[in-house]
């Protein structure tokens, strides 16, 4: 499948998770995929040589997105990888996957854990989209993950939540900004999903009673999300710019 052919993708915590998945789609399609991981380098690594045994085309690079120079960094690595690879620093498809969640309620939140959380959930975007803006090109995709938390009140969720809800007004902002360049910039918001960033759904009764408020009936999975942001990322979403879709299955409707 080609639909993405000649397109160059930067998908950020794209080692595990909704962010391989979305890597996975993307290259299954036809993208150049960028995967950018931190710690797990070795797992980035697995993901581009298994998209590669699919006939795929990727590259990891590292950057710690916690840290005030992340992007930055993330920048000037990309920048390399790219003119070495394909000549062109150039980017068409930019998905802002990476996150991090500590679930405490507003009483237990320190300030170090809230800079972290802001820092890679709301800060490292933005100051990610900025490096890039002058790369990518015109008709480009820039696709936020955000979180159903937004919209359903979880009180564990003190400092996790408001930054998503940053980064989802970060969207519809950028999205007037950009729209005369032809660049749509929207927002996915998964659901309760089945990934690393939930291990206590594992068999659990929590699980079990997370279900029942899905109206689907199950929890969600990676590709159930990377879907969607496949469809964002290519032609067929060209009229869909500012928008916040959730993902959840219909979880607390």
């Amino acid at each position: 499948m080609t639909r993405l052919e000649n397109k160059v993708a930067l998908v950020t915590g794209a080692s595990q998770g909704i962010g391989l998945a979305v890597a996975r789609k993307l290259a299954a399609q036809g993208a150049f995929v960028v995967i950018q991981g931190n710690r797990s380098m070795q797992a980035a690594g697995d993901a581009v040589r298994d998209i590669e045994s699919h006939g795929g085309r990727a590259a990891a690079v590292q950057a710690d997105l916690a840290q005030e120079d992340g992007p930055a960094r993330l920048c000037e690595r990309l920048d390399a990888l790219l003119r070495d690879r394909l000549g062109c620093p150039d980017l068409d498809i930019l998905v802002n996957n990476a996150g991090v969640i500590k679930r405490e309620p507003i009483e237990a939140v320190t300030p170090a854990q809230f800079d972290l959380t802001l820092n890679v959930n709301l800060k490292a975007p933005f100051f990610l989209i900025q490096g890039l803006l002058p790369r990518l090109r015109d008709q480009g995709r820039i696709i936020n993950v955000s979180s159903m938390g937004t919209r359903v009140a979880f009180p564990a969720m003190a400092a996790y939540a408001p930054a998503k809800a940053g980064l989802e007004a970060l969207t519809r902002l950028l999205a007037a900004h950009l729209g005369p360049r032809g660049i749509t910039v929207n927002t996915v918001s998964p659901g309760l999903t089945e990934t690393g960033m939930n291990p206590q759904l594992a068999g659990s009764e929590a699980a079990q009673q997370a279900i029942a408020g899905i109206a689907l009936g199950r929890l969600g999975r990676p590709d159930d999300i990377a879907d969607v942001i496949a469809f964002l990322a290519g032609e067929e979403a060209r009229w869909v710019t500012a928008q916040c879709i959730e993902v959840s299955g219909g979880q607390r409707i």
